[in-house]
């Protein structure tokens, strides 16, 4: 393994971690931060990188160590995790769900008449 000009390693416990982004961050000595994805971390990658400056850190870490990817793409019942988000986008798209079936194979035009002609009474 080369060590190509790491300016640090640095413990997996010491990053940030951002849930939104599920980016881990370090701070930089050039004021910006060094960053990583959680995917690229699953996908064995250690070296973290900064924006700003030609710097790079190693990441020192277990598989063990990382959360479980959120899968967008499968799903095996991995939601326990945000419980609250999850409901509220379910409740949404089963609103979406009922608002395409009510429209389907129906006049929408003679729909959206009707609709007008509510408002002007």
């Amino acid at each position: 393994k080369t060590n190509m000009s790491i300016y640090e390693e640095v413990e997996f416990e010491d990053l940030d971690y951002d849930p939104l982004t599920q980016t881990y961050t370090y701070p930089c000595p050039c004021g910006d931060k060094f960053s990583i994805t959680l995917e690229a971390l699953w996908d064995g990658e250690d070296i973290a990188t900064c924006p700003s400056c030609t710097l790079r850190i190693e990441i020192i870490y277990e598989e063990s160590d990382l959360p479980p990817l959120p899968d967008d793409e499968e799903d095996d019942g991995g939601e326990e995790e945000e419980e609250g988000a999850g409901e509220e986008k379910k409740s949404e798209d089963d609103d979406v769900d009922s608002l395409e079936r009510g429209t389907k194979g129906k006049d929408v035009d003679g729909l959206a008449a009707n609709v007008k002609g509510l408002a002007v009474k």
